[in-house]
């Protein structure tokens, strides 16, 4: 990944961080009953008005940050070039051993076998039958 992919990256991830907190502290619908009545309003930070329209209006340019980040995101990973590396990719290719079946095998070579006897190992049935 490059930097401006990653910067664009960080910055679509701040903005959405931002859109989460702005919508947190919105007033719902039913809290603008209260502020007809005097609820204090106009001592506020943000004027006689509230909140309210600061907070919609700074969720909206968030919003349209958002949106160009994400299409710049997709625009620009359709941009690399370098194929994703995989582990499985990388893996070496393991050679098939092929054994050739037994009746292939030339006859003197297939009973010349070596003795049991002669390594050491005794006939089972030999001892069973004494």
């Amino acid at each position: 990944m490059d930097t401006l992919q990653k910067t664009v990256l960080i910055t679509h991830t701040l903005i959405a961080l931002l859109i989460i907190v702005l919508v947190l502290l919105q007033r719902g619908k039913g809290a603008d009953a209260g502020a007809a009545f005097g609820a204090g309003a106009s001592g506020t930070v943000f004027g006689a008005r509230g909140s309210g329209s600061f907070f919609s209006r700074a969720t909206a340019v968030c919003a349209t940050a958002f949106f160009i980040t994400s299409l710049s995101l997709a625009y620009l990973s359709s941009q690399n070039s370098a194929a994703p590396s995989s582990l499985v990719d990388d893996t070496p290719v393991a050679e098939e051993v092929v054994e050739a079946p037994a009746s292939d095998m030339p006859a003197d070579e297939a009973t010349d076998m070596p003795a049991l006897e002669d390594a050491g190992f005794e006939d089972e049935t030999a001892t069973d039958e004494q």
